[in-house]
């Protein structure tokens, strides 16, 4: 049986339109407390949130839900989804969940759930709750029903955890920091966590009023962080995405730091301290260069499908620890259980303190392959698969490209996107052959 509503990353989509609707919460709600009530104790789920205005209405319908079915919830308030994933295990709750559309427009929301170890649900259980989605909604009796409170110190407890990642000799004092926080779910949090480490942090993009999530601020837009890492002075820029499981940096030159770099950072700092990883998972996009400066310091690199739940399964069926992806989700999993970008971007700090090397220098030691990335908006029925056009120019780039490059042509898991990604040594040979995929897409629309 194939999932009808759960993509790569939960599910998600624009506001009003089913299945992203409050009668479709309520149901969801239910069906999620059905299934997690099946573990045989008190079910007890944890519901956190994003600041989307939306939030405020799934919050109450997933929270209507669950009480039906019997299950206990404990709302955090705006929280990021990392902060979700630990207070879940902390709690020793059934389940979390989070009311997010992470990077997307406050026009957007989705859900992502987490189970009782922070982790992102099986196929398995996602299926189990699409079945009971299709039953008839019964509440339970009433002497069953479930209760709701307000965990009111949930970002302080959030807030020690991540302290607590943070190497205990070393200080972040004498390094001036800005944060951009995309005025999304780090807002309250992050900024707290880097000043009582001592740094000196100058905040942007942490003014959430419901409608500016991600707008023109975040991991996504880094222009605006770059401009003021110059202006002032700054070591380092550090910039989340809506829901705070994202991270991208940017070097006191302005210069921006991805995924990978900040992966091959952490990596490489193992590496100097005699920790070194058996291996680190990528992913299809992670730049060549990444897999090469690892390679050189004797420690594999393997390639998930794109997603970060792909990348700790990969990380999880070797025992692996470190782990991520370009966009800037990054797992130590020996520090947490899913993406945080918090965390991700102490460890980085750490290096810089450590070393006594500017950004700049810390990732010097990858060397990176041109890539062209080209996002192509398709109807939400487009089938890449059966795009005859596309598929036969594909072929034609890989067979240009074999032997000194790659082509990544996916379909996103959580917009109507088709992705199209060329790496190769000739950055303007990239552009032209990805720009011919995507006007055969383009034709075929």
């Amino acid at each position: 049986m194939s999932k009808q509503f759960f993509g790569t990353d939960g599910i998600r989509g624009a506001v009003g339109e089913y299945p992203v609707t409050a009668d479709f919460m309520l149901k969801l709600g239910w069906a999620a407390g059905m299934v997690f009530a099946e573990t045989g104790r008190t079910t007890h789920v944890l519901i956190g949130k994003d600041t989307r205005v939306s939030g405020y209405m799934f919050e109450s319908a997933l929270e209507a839900g669950l009480v039906a079915a019997g299950a206990h919830v404990t709302l955090l308030g705006p929280m990021p989804t990392p902060a979700v994933a630990m207070l879940t295990r902390s709690q020793k709750a059934s389940a979390g969940i989070v009311i997010s559309a992470s990077h997307n427009p406050y026009t957007d929301n989705g859900i992502k759930f987490f189970n009782a170890a922070g982790t992102k649900l099986s196929d398995d259980i996602e299926l189990q709750i699409e079945r009971t989605l299709g039953q008839p909604m019964e509440t339970v009796p009433s002497a069953r029903l479930g209760k709701a409170n307000r965990m009111v110190d949930a970002a302080g407890r959030y807030i020690e955890f991540c302290k607590s990642t943070f190497p205990q000799p070393l200080s972040l004092h004498g390094l001036k920091v800005v944060l951009d926080c995309a005025h999304g779910a780090t807002y309250h949090v992050a900024p707290q966590v880097l000043s009582e480490l001592g740094a000196s942090v100058i905040v942007m993009g942490a003014e959430p009023n419901g409608y500016n999530i991600n707008q023109g601020v975040g991991s996504t837009s880094p222009a605006g962080l770059q401009a003021r890492v110059l202006s002032e002075q700054a070591h380092v820029g550090v910039a989340f995405d809506g829901d705070g499981d994202r991270v991208q940096c940017v070097t006191a030159d302005g210069t921006v730091a991805d995924g990978d770099d900040l992966l091959f950072i952490i990596a490489n700092d193992r590496i100097r301290q005699g920790m070194v990883p058996e291996g680190v998972v990528g992913t299809q996009m992670s730049n060549l260069g990444l897999e090469q400066a690892l390679v050189e310091r004797n420690v594999p690199l393997v390639r998930a499908k794109v997603g970060d739940r792909h990348v700790l399964e990969a990380m999880t069926e070797r025992a692996w620890l470190l782990g991520g992806e370009a966009s800037g989700h990054i797992i130590c999993g020996d520090l947490t259980s899913t993406g945080d970008g918090i965390i991700a971007a102490l460890q980085v700090m750490a290096a810089m303190v450590r070393s006594g090397e500017d950004l700049s220098s810390l990732k010097s030691g990858l060397r990176r392959y041109p890539q062209t990335l080209i996002n192509i908006a398709v109807p939400s029925d487009f089938q890449l698969d059966e795009c005859a056009e596309a598929l036969q120019e594909s072929e034609r780039v890989e067979s240009l490209l074999e032997g000194r490059g790659r082509l990544l042509l996916r379909a996103s898991g959580t917009e109507p996107l088709i992705r199209i990604m060329i790496e190769g040594t000739d950055a303007s040979e990239n552009q032209q052959l990805a720009e011919g995929i995507a006007e055969a897409i383009r034709a075929a629309c």
